[in-house]
């Protein structure tokens, strides 16, 4: 069995009825010659890119059915015999579905064998706050969050230079304000014991 797709153009001026009662006369044809209907759209009135029979609009049909390729004939002869049928094509598409199938399995299997992108970091506002559910709130989809500690930043250096420094002296830089008190008492008490 073979899947395939029939779009027929129905006169402009054929009722709902008519296309209705020819629908199903189609779909009944298919269903005892032992094929299945998949699908029906009525596509409604549409604008023709050319002069069809002297008609500038048709009523568009499209039917999916699964069937064998001697059904097809017969449902093609059918359609050509119909008075109010100006225009149809028959296209085969299973080959074309499995081709898509098998396309969307190997995306999947390059997705799953991808590494998946490392968890954002949290801002550096979330960070000083330590608000651990602003983390929570960033994290990846599929990442648990994890509780972690709140964030202490450490403070950074402070860098001491003398008033007036002497030309090639270096600079001291002190990890703490308490280190930096600590040295500038011992600087000052150095250069009182020099003079």
């Amino acid at each position: 069995m073979r899947i395939y797709e029939n779009l027929f153009i129905v006169k402009p001026d054929a009722t709902e009825e008519e296309i209705d009662q020819l629908i199903e006369q189609l779909s009944g044809n298919i269903t005892k010659a032992g094929g299945t209907v998949d699908k029906v759209d009525k596509w409604g009135k549409r604008r023709l890119a050319y002069r069809v029979e002297k008609n500038r609009e048709g009523f568009y049909v499209l039917m999916q059915f699964t069937a064998e390729a001697t059904l097809v004939k017969e449902f093609e002869r059918r359609l050509r015999v119909q008075d109010s049928v100006i225009k149809f094509l028959t296209v085969r598409i299973d080959e074309s579905l499995k081709r898509i199938e098998k396309r969307r399995k190997e995306r999947e299997k390059r997705a799953h064998r991808r590494p998946q992108p490392p968890a954002p970091q949290p801002s550096l506002a979330a960070q000083m706050m330590g608000g651990a559910g602003e983390v929570a709130a960033h994290a990846a989809p599929g990442v648990p969050a994890a509780a972690a500690p709140p964030v202490v930043p450490a403070a950074p250096p402070v860098v001491v230079v003398p008033e007036h420094p002497a030309p090639g002296a270096p600079v001291v830089t002190a990890e703490s304000p308490a280190e930096t008190a600590a040295e500038t008492s011992a600087v000052t008490t150095a250069e009182t014991a020099a003079e």
